[in-house]
């Protein structure tokens, strides 16, 4: 399903500089490092979270550096209850004060029986997500994710900050090199409430139909489409193709 605006082709090799420079000059720096040095240099800068089992740790770094960061939440509309609930109760406590909330214009026509997901999962995240994100961040310098290295292989070489591929933007990914340990301790220290779903067997949530717990020893993302090989939503794709991140091999 094409996106009502395909990210442009562009061969920027002044960004593709910039990022590297501030990649060098962050290696070792701090996550809170990393975002107040994006917010000097990459323009209309927004924080794309799903609110979901790890969202808080950023978005109160976030919060901390630039209480008025734009943040982007992408309703679904196949989000569990739970998630649009403590949605309402993050955004409350951290007091973030330019949230905006994002749905598909067209999912009542293109899903109106909203089993989409039952026949092609990709269509439906292209849909329900990928579309509606890349409207909301269209005109945008750049996005932050909270994408880290630990989470799957393709993302073991992500970098604090990496151009997104075909686009002018900046991505950048402030947790990329923090530990599953790091996560939980800067939630707990800073006394932040935790999703229900936690508790009860999800270490990863997306939407109610193509997530369920997982087992102890499990990967925390096995949860995700687990009855497929399917391991992204697809925002970070770009044209159907995943975006690759690091250095080239």
């Amino acid at each position: 399903m094409p996106l009502d605006h395909p990210a442009p082709q562009v061969d920027d090799h002044a960004l593709t500089a910039e990022v590297a420079r501030l990649n060098a000059a962050l290696r070792h720096h701090s996550a809170t490092d990393v975002l107040r040095a994006a917010f000097r240099h990459v323009p209309d800068l927004a924080l794309v979270s799903s609110f979901g089992a790890e969202s808080v740790a950023l978005l109160h770094l976030t919060a901390m550096v630039n209480r008025d960061a734009a943040v982007i939440f992408i309703d679904t509309e196949m989000l569990f209850t739970e998630t649009l609930v403590y949605q309402q109760e993050v955004a409350e406590r951290l007091g973030l004060r330019n949230l905006t909330i994002v749905r598909s214009g067209s999912s009542h026509q293109h899903d109106p029986d909203r089993t989409l997901h039952q026949r092609d999962t990709d269509a439906c995240c292209a849909l329900r997500k990928v579309q509606p994100l890349q409207n909301a961040l269209a005109g945008r310098g750049g996005w932050i994710t909270g994408r880290k290295r630990f989470q799957s292989g393709r993302r073991a070489t992500l970098d604090f900050f990496e151009v997104e591929e075909g686009t002018a933007r900046i991505k950048v990914n402030p947790l990329a090199y923090w530990q599953p340990g790091d996560v939980a301790d800067y939630i707990a220290e800073n006394r932040l409430p935790r999703h229900p779903l936690v508790a009860q067997g999800y270490p990863s949530i997306g939407c109610a139909p193509c997530t369920s717990p997982v087992a102890a020893g499990e990967d925390p993302r096995a949860g995700r489409w687990r009855t497929s090989d399917k391991d992204e939503c697809g925002i970070h794709f770009v044209n159907g193709k995943m975006i690759r991140t690091g250095a080239p091999s």
